[in-house]
């Protein structure tokens, strides 16, 4: 049976996803010990579903999650709609450093996604939580750095 679509945004911008997504945060944490080999089986099991719309985090893991999907989406990157967070900034031993919008910490989160997930875009990428110390125009405007001049 084929999986329903949907899109998200409009324009130039609009996504043009699989109703239903996976979202991957449970995998590497909060729900207990994952099984990465078993994870990369249910990613792939998605995809021949046709649920083609996959959601991660840096946080998530920390930065494991990442890594995971970019593993299980190695070689089937065209089929994917991928989708990352930014914004609850954590070390890697998964202390919480809290909210962070600030344009300088944008920009290297965004780089450091895009290493970990193996890819050379995200399809959407977006601020987990808002920093109620920098103002939204300003994470705002450092996000639209991140899109090619060709995309705009």
């Amino acid at each position: 049976m084929p999986v329903a679509h949907r899109t998200l945004g409009s324009g130039r911008a609009a996504l043009d996803v699989s109703a239903e997504g996976l979202g991957c945060m449970g995998m590497s944490e909060f729900y207990g010990r994952g099984d990465d080999d078993e994870s990369v089986t249910v990613i792939h099991a998605a995809l021949d579903a046709g649920v083609v719309f996959l959601d991660t985090a840096d946080m998530y893991g920390p930065f494991t999650n990442e890594k995971l999907v970019g593993r299980a989406i190695a070689g089937r990157r065209h089929e994917v709609v991928l989708a990352t967070k930014f914004g609850n900034e954590r070390r890697e031993d998964g202390t919480r450093l809290g909210v962070n919008g600030r344009p300088d910490y944008v920009r290297r989160a965004c780089d450091a996604s895009l290493a970990r997930l193996g890819v050379d875009h995200i399809d959407l990428y977006y601020q987990h939580r808002v920093d109620p110390k920098v103002a939204v125009e300003e994470t705002w405007g450092a996000m639209s750095e991140l899109i090619p001049r060709r995309a705009r």
